[in-house]
């Protein structure tokens, strides 16, 4: 038990690495190499397309960026539709940092102000969609609905959705690594590489969905 709760404590533990004299966390240097990975594959991606006669490549994507706009605008509501964008982008990249760790790199999504930014960069976008759409007046006047009384509950669900958010993100990461380490305690060989593939890849991906689709639903909720 003493050697489970040092390996969680480790992976808890976000390594600082020097460059120049400035201290910077591993899952910064992690998430600016994501980001720019990104950038470089829709730089390659993309290169050479064209209107006419488009080559396969271009249709291949083109197709799974319709596919996936399609999929963020169903949650999103005609009117927060426009959001999809920033929904496709969170969700790259949350599902390149959860599959990371089967190349050996610990997931950004490992550390708690990851996954705390992302919620927080959420739930503003969720407020400024409001007001947007709303007007600051209007937003405003949300709060008091559907009754004045309501009040107190509705600022208090400003806290507690990106906490929820950061934590279920978090937690479910953590909770797949804690399951790992079990397993691989009781047999090291064979059996833990299809649970380490469900986990790295599936499991991670249904964290995506559930995130990006949790937040899409509170973009919907606050532009109608």
């Amino acid at each position: 038990m003493e050697a489970y709760i040092s390996t969680i404590q480790e992976e808890l533990e976000c390594e600082v690495i020097n460059i120049g004299g400035v201290g910077i966390h591993e899952s910064v240097i992690v998430t600016l190499f994501i980001s720019i990975l990104l950038l470089v594959l829709g730089l390659v991606l993309t290169s050479g397309f064209r209107v006419e006669n488009p080559s396969r490549r271009q249709l291949a994507v083109e197709s799974f960026v319709l596919w996936l706009q399609k999929f963020f605008e169903g949650p999103l509501s005609p009117k927060g539709k426009r959001y999809a964008p920033y929904m496709m982008t969170i969700a790259c990249y949350v599902a390149l940092a959860n599959i990371f760790y089967v190349f050996g790199i610990k997931p950004p999504t490992k550390d708690l102000t990851v996954t705390a930014a992302l919620a927080v960069m959420s739930i503003v976008l969720v407020q400024m969609a409001g007001i947007q759409t709303k007007g600051v007046k209007g937003w405003l006047h949300s709060f008091l609905e559907p009754m004045p009384a309501m009040l107190p509950m509705n600022i208090l669900e400003l806290f507690i959705k990106p906490v929820s958010l950061c934590m279920r993100l978090f937690g479910n990461v953590l909770g797949a690594f804690i399951i790992m380490c079990m397993i691989e305690g009781l047999v090291r060989i064979i059996v833990p590489v299809p649970f380490s593939l469900y986990f790295d890849f599936f499991d991670g991906l249904i964290q995506v969905y559930v995130f990006t689709l949790l937040t899409s639903m509170y973009i919907a909720e606050a532009v109608e």
